[in-house]
């Protein structure tokens, strides 16, 4: 009998043998409604063209917006087919641009650049679906700028990693400005920092409470309800799974936060506020982490957490129950299996039709259909009970035979030091009576599903003297 990692590796590397030469074969639960990409657009020897990605409905039609290289292009997607409508060229193009973003405010479209003597362009999307005009371009206060995120209850554009520029060079970097859209053309200074960090690289903002992803420096939470004046209410600069600290997402309802690192290998963290209204990463989810995945850019709904991740296209993940489980997903990103930063890189969820739009870097632009309410009853429990316990009692690891039926529990202690490693096969459950000490631990099942792919849940246990 093979042991169990050898029996991961057997199947997987058939499964990649399957995968590598046929156009994003690798899907569940989704359909791909339309594809767009460019063989024109400057590109390099990566072929990186892409970046973010962005929606906008208006008048009963709905719009994708896409950044590149060369600026931003615009497409209506009413009638489920990819019809271009205008392109607005960047103030600074360049085969080397890997980071342009765009959001939408009323009427108005924002794009900043983070490559080049970059500023913030304004473009006016009332002329649609015939065109877009761009109306105005800010130099002052912007110059290159990293991410941009609009609170548009409170009519606050906030712009994160701001280099300013003096005679087309970059100066300064300042973590974050925060502006006024009283005057959607006129956006007007209202707050800049925080001076205790380096940068703020993504932020979300939500009922006056801005969660800030600040790279190495972890993640800041303030309360923005005076904007010009924020407090702080919590800094998470040391967690578990940690690395840089990218972006994240609140769910609609307030209770529910994910976040992920940019760096390979890392989980995704799922997140709650506890009595004291302080942030705690309760579970850690993900696809391919084994093998160094790297999740990008995600948004959470009250029920679902919708991922881009690197090389591994779409993910959608059911975040009901403490086991959170892959249900949707499709590889925009097929032809790679070393996890460079390639593929997936922006996702918007939010159009009235709930299409899905993703950017991929090297591909472009993807629409898909997803039927969330038959996704969402889908059932596949992983069980870890209980998980708080003595020594010498012993707990269980339930698995739904739905799943799998072979599967690897590996125990790991805070300092990520493995206590416990065990193989079953051909049953659904395993009884583990621990000997390794009082403490916090992390549980680790590691499975391969009906597609032949890896999963893998994390948990947390804790065993009392």
């Amino acid at each position: 009998m093979i042991n169990f990692l050898g029996y991961l590796s057997l199947i997987f590397f058939s499964f990649l043998i399957e995968t590598t030469h046929t156009f994003a074969q690798s899907k569940l639960n989704i359909e791909l409604i339309g594809h767009w990409d460019s063989d024109t657009i400057l590109h390099g020897s990566t072929n990186v063209k892409f970046s973010d990605v962005w929606g906008y409905a208006a008048n009963g039609r709905e719009y994708a917006l896409i950044c590149s290289t060369e600026g931003t292009h615009f497409f209506d997607i009413t009638n489920n087919v990819i019809q271009f409508v205008d392109f607005i060229e960047g103030d600074f193009k360049s085969t080397t641009v890997t980071n342009r973003d765009v959001t939408t405010y009323k009427n108005y479209a924002y794009s900043v650049c983070d490559h080049g003597p970059s500023k913030l362009q304004i473009m006016d999307l009332s002329y649609l679906p015939d065109s877009v005009h761009l109306v105005k371009t800010v130099d002052s206060l912007f110059g290159r700028a990293h991410n941009l995120f609009v609170d548009e209850e409170n009519a606050l554009l906030y712009v994160c990693r701001i280099t300013t520029i003096q005679n087309g060079n970059p100066t300064t970097v300042t973590p974050m400005r925060v502006f006024s859209l009283q005057d959607p053309l006129n956006p007007a200074l209202i707050y800049e920092g925080p001076t205790s960090i380096t940068e703020v690289h993504d932020i979300w903002v939500q009922n006056g409470l801005a969660i800030l992803n600040c790279g190495y420096d972890g993640l800041k939470i303030y309360d923005f309800s005076n904007p010009s004046m924020p407090i702080l209410k919590q800094n998470l600069s040391v967690y578990q799974q940690q690395g840089y600290n990218h972006q994240g997402s609140l769910s609609p309802d307030g209770t529910k936060y994910i976040f992920g690192d940019e760096t390979n290998g890392k989980m995704i963290k799922y997140c709650e506020f506890n009595s004291n209204n302080q942030l705690v990463v309760k579970r850690y989810f993900g696809t391919n982490h084994l093998n160094n995945s790297i999740p990008h850019n995600m948004y959470c709904s009250n029920e679902l957490a919708y991922v881009a991740y690197y090389n591994e296209g779409l993910r959608i993940f059911d975040i009901r129950s403490n086991n959170i489980q892959e249900i949707a997903h499709y590889d925009t990103y097929p032809e790679e299996h070393s996890f460079k930063m390639n593929g997936a890189w922006g996702i918007y969820t939010q159009l009235p039709s709930k299409r899905i739009l993703i950017s991929d870097i090297q591909h472009g632009l993807f629409v898909f259909n997803f039927d969330e309410e038959h996704a969402l009853k889908l059932k596949n429990d992983i069980n870890v009970y209980p998980t708080v316990l003595n020594q010498g009692t012993g707990f269980t690891v339930q698995i739904d035979p739905a799943l799998a039926t072979n599967f690897e529990v590996r125990i790991l202690d805070v300092i990520g030091k493995i206590v416990y490693t065990g193989s079953y096969f051909d049953q659904t459950f395993a009884h583990i009576d621990p000997n390794f000490g009082s403490g916090l631990f992390f549980v680790e099942i590691n499975y391969i599903d009906y597609l032949k792919e890896e999963k893998s849940i994390l948990t947390k246990i804790l065993i009392l003297d």
